[in-house]
């Protein structure tokens, strides 16, 4: 069957909100993420999306049922936690739309849904007069113990949508990993294309 993708109205994104929040804590159980989140920090994190004009977030339905999302918004939102990141890099912040997470469940893979993601997203930014997007990924040490045998990263996926690592360019962020305690500090490198 084939998904029906499209931006969310704020409305029905109110309406999914706990819906987005518990793909996100599924999705991101998996390998690299391997997020032990919560269902009340999600919907936290979830909020500006309702508020923002200039967010966006695309979900991915199999007829009522929201298996998937990716979500957008200007990098600027972000400025105080990609400032640092960014310093060096002699680029302007509030040029670049983020494009933030994606999520779908493992069964919706590889039927274009991350394009039509991507190209929802990259849409959104093109209507708000943005020339330049990026995202993040999770940067985990080849040999972790918790890496799937046969793991195969996007990397190919991100190139053939034209987009590259900005070298150099990286956030810290932190968050509990499954079985473990405590939060710990990970390393996340950002890519960048041209719209």
């Amino acid at each position: 069957m084939a998904l029906d993708i499209r931006p969310l109205s704020r409305s029905e994104l109110s309406d999914h909100i706990e819906d987005v929040a518990r793909l996100r804590i599924t999705v991101f159980r998996d390998w690299p993420y391997l997020y032990d989140g919560d269902l009340d920090y999600e919907q936290q994190y979830l909020q500006p999306y309702l508020t923002s004009a200039k967010a966006i977030v695309a979900g991915a339905f199999d007829g009522a049922r929201l298996v998937g999302a990716s979500t957008g918004t200007p990098l600027s939102d972000h400025a105080e936690d990609f400032a640092a990141a960014f310093a060096e890099a002699g680029l302007d912040l509030a040029r670049i739309f983020y494009c933030a997470e994606s999520v779908l469940l493992p069964q919706y893979r590889g039927q274009g849904a991350g394009h039509a993601f991507f190209e929802a997203r990259e849409a959104h930014a093109l209507d708000l007069g943005y020339l330049k997007c990026c995202f993040c990924a999770v940067i985990r040490q080849g040999d972790h113990p918790a890496r799937p045998a046969g793991y195969a990263p996007l990397d190919p996926f991100w190139r053939k949508r034209g987009y590259a690592p900005l070298e150099g360019v990286t956030a810290r962020f932190s968050w509990k990993d499954l079985d473990t305690a405590n939060e710990t500090e990970k390393t996340l490198q950002f890519w960048m294309r041209d719209l």
